[in-house]
């Protein structure tokens, strides 16, 4: 199937945006060393019902389970097991921001070798590395897997991911990271969409709270503060003061579509100048019908097969030449495009053919 679209800018003008709604500002950034650490280790999962590593196809299984039975005092050095209740697991998790020694923290615990099932499993004491290789958690504890699976010996079913699983508060943290957030002079906020005009804001909103000027904007992600400035009794009591105002912020006008769903999202700045749009399907059918020709009984002669092709070619009316007013918020915008009566997959195509033709204002990301 082609589909054919014509498209004609017919006016391009600029738009006042919409106005934003106000945010605090501490879900616009991050703060500069307010932030976790990932932690990696790999253990070992025990007590499953039949449903864990072949030992066979999984070697590094029975390399793990047999250096912790010899740092428990059992000696199995040469000996020749293959349990089935077992299975290796990479285990993962955040340490947050001002972690200290003796809380604890989620885990995420995930097979590695063939396991089935880690439901009704239990971790055995595992280390967690950071990336600079030192220890700073312990995890342990019983695993709550996020599906099922039943097989059988013709057919098998499985629901969600048996395979992975969590352990809420499954491991201690032992160590604390070395950051001494008291004797900073000035903090960076980082903003997760880098914007000048928002970062303005955030510099005027804070300088205005204060009555002077301790925030100063480098650039569009990031904004300096500074604590001694401020005149507050640490960082934490500057922070807590900024965190909480309240900001406009600017965003970029976007079109995010998923081919593979069909999905289309549009956020409030989109605008689309006035357009005339032509959809339609042109549909190319061929049928091959090929007919055997056999000789008369007792005739010399060979089977012949003749070819037979029924060719056709079928052209939809389409939606004909609409025009599409010059949209003045998103809700005109949907109008629109909705007047059109086409699918969100042929929505998505007539999006794209808009946006070649300059008539979309609006940043256009496909995924």
């Amino acid at each position: 199937m082609i589909r054919i679209f014509i498209v004609f800018a017919v006016l391009m003008l600029g738009l006042a945006p919409a106005q934003a709604v106000p945010i605090r500002i501490k879900d616009l950034v991050e703060f500069d060393g307010v932030r976790g650490n990932d932690l990696v280790g790999y253990g070992l999962v025990v007590g499953l019902n039949g449903t864990g590593d072949g030992l066979r196809n999984s070697p590094f299984t029975e390399e793990i389970m047999s250096n912790i039975l010899e740092r428990l005092g059992v000696n199995v050095a040469g000996e020749q097991f293959r349990p089935k209740n077992v299975a290796a697991v990479l285990v993962t998790a955040s340490l947050p921001p001002f972690a200290r020694a003796g809380g604890q923290v989620d885990i995420t615990v995930s097979a590695i070798g063939d396991s089935k099932s880690l439901l009704g499993g239990t971790l055995i004491m595992t280390p967690l590395n950071a990336a600079d290789g030192q220890i700073y958690a312990v995890a342990q504890g019983t695993i709550i897997a996020g599906g099922a699976s039943v097989n059988g010996e013709g057919a098998s079913v499985v629901q969600g991911v048996p395979t992975s699983g969590t352990i809420p508060n499954g491991a201690r943290v032992e160590r604390e990271i070395d950051f001494d957030f008291t004797s900073l002079k000035s903090i960076r906020l980082a903003l997760r969409n880098p914007d000048f005009t928002t970062a303005g804001r955030i510099e005027n909103v804070i300088n205005q709270n204060y009555g002077r000027v301790v925030a100063r904007m480098l650039d569009s992600g990031t904004v300096l503060l500074d604590i001694v400035g401020t005149k507050a009794l640490s960082p934490a009591h500057a922070l807590g003061q900024v965190e909480n105002l309240l900001v406009e912020p600017e965003r970029k006008a976007r079109v995010v579509v998923d081919q593979r769903s069909g999905t289309i999202v549009m956020g409030d700045d989109v605008r689309i100048s006035g357009v005339a749009v032509a959809q339609g399907n042109l549909t190319l059918r061929i049928e091959e019908a090929p007919l055997v020709v056999q000789p008369n009984p007792f005739a010399e002669g060979q089977s012949v097969v003749v070819p037979r092709t029924n060719a056709a070619i079928e052209e939809e009316p389409g939606t004909g030449l609409a025009q599409v007013q010059e949209g003045t918020s998103l809700s005109e915008v949907i109008a629109g495009l909705n007047a059109l009566g086409v699918s969100p997959r042929d929505m998505i195509d007539i999006l794209k053919s808009i946006k070649a033709a300059g008539a979309l204002q609006a940043e256009f990301i496909v995924q």
